[in-house]
């Protein structure tokens, strides 16, 4: 409960991806919590800022990294005014994953200079839009670990599978004419939907939980901005969650992914493959996963494996070999209006933090 007023504090910053000055003061926040003694290094890629804190004055080879982002998807005015409703704190990112950043954050400056193992809080600030700039950046600068504790929400069980993630655009060009005249024109905009049906039937949107591969139809434009014109140019943005599973997307290509999604598609529809990401999964008998485990349980709770449809940070250290799991406080709504974080997983997660990493020593 002492960290209530930080978290109110660090709730009320709008730290979304346009606002790069609020993204600061969401770091410089969580870095005063865990104030001085310790090695900052700072990061910056893209415009997003990141941090690796650390005790000693070079940087060791991690035996664990607490990962937390602290950016939040976009929300209205009310939704960065925290609010109580008995249990439960209600703000945008006050699940996912401001909350469990400070935990984090608090646990790494109380435990890590007594642990006889180096361990290493890492902080970014670009995870909604894909962490590239924030813990892969910091990967691909020599930042190494043998495990990884990301504090995304799980109620305090182990999340030890995500699905990979890719990004893809639809484009269709066309003719333009006078709306009144179509049959001199060639809508590009019934070309790209066209497509999308495509895509959609093969992909249909999931009604309820499912592992299996989706697609998220995130947007649709085009340059054309009069009502009396049939559009020339068109464009689909699609966002696709894959389980390991699945074999037309693990271990392909780009290239690959792109032929796959054109053979959807009606002719006229070029495909772009901007991103694709892994799946991440961590090994479940892994000495570290199961003593996080243990120690979840400590506390009364389940510490089950859960499997995690959206992609997280993780997924960069699965692909350097390196296990990473999601461990977090509990709540619901994330990304949407009500969102809340659970107030009585807070010091159960504390104390399977701490008991976890005394442990492991």
């Amino acid at each position: 409960m002492d960290l209530l007023p930080l978290t109110e504090q660090l709730l009320g910053i709008r730290s979304t991806a346009d606002r790069p000055d609020d993204l600061r003061r969401a770091l410089d926040l969580v870095l005063d919590v865990v104030g001085p003694g310790f090695t900052v290094e700072r990061f910056e890629s893209g415009g997003k800022p990141s941090a690796l804190v650390y005790v000693g004055e070079r940087r060791p080879h991690f035996r664990v990294i607490f990962n937390a982002h602290l950016d939040v998807v976009p929300g209205a005015d009310e939704q960065f005014r925290p609010r109580r409703d008995g249990d439960r704190l209600i703000a945008r990112g006050a699940q996912d994953m401001k909350l469990s950043a400070l935990v984090l954050a608090t646990v790494f400056r109380d435990v890590a200079s007594r642990l006889p193992y180096p361990i290493g809080l890492q902080l970014v600030t670009d995870e909604e839009v894909g962490g590239r700039d924030g813990t892969l950046h910091q990967l691909e600068q020599g930042v190494t670990a043998s495990f990884v504790v990301i504090g995304e929400h799980s109620a305090l069980r182990v999340v030890a599978e995500s699905k990979g993630l890719i990004t893809v655009r639809l484009h269709a060009e066309g003719r333009a004419a006078h709306s009144a005249y179509q049959w001199l024109g060639d809508n590009a905009v019934l070309k790209v939907m066209r497509a999308v049906d495509g895509v959609l039937a093969a992909y249909p949107v999931a009604a309820g939980e499912e592992w299996r591969t989706t697609v998220n139809v995130a947007r649709i434009s085009t340059g054309n901005e009069a009502l009396n014109q049939v559009p020339a140019d068109a464009t689909a943005w699609l966002d696709v969650r894959f389980p390991p599973e699945d074999a037309d997307f693990t271990g392909r290509t780009r290239e690959e992914v792109a032929a796959r999604f054109a053979a959807l598609c009606p002719p006229g529809v070029t495909v772009a493959v901007d991103h694709v990401e892994p799946p991440h999964r961590a090994d479940p008998d892994g000495p570290d996963l199961l003593a996080l485990q243990r120690a979840a349980r400590a506390q009364g709770y389940s510490g089950e494996l859960l499997r995690k449809h959206g992609a997280a940070d993780s997924r960069f250290y699965f692909q350097r070999g390196i296990d990473a799991v999601i461990f977090g406080v509990g709540g619901d709504g994330q990304h949407g209006p009500d969102e809340y974080a659970d107030l009585t997983t807070v010091e159960p997660y504390r104390r399977a933090l701490i008991a976890f990493l005394e442990g492991i020593a």
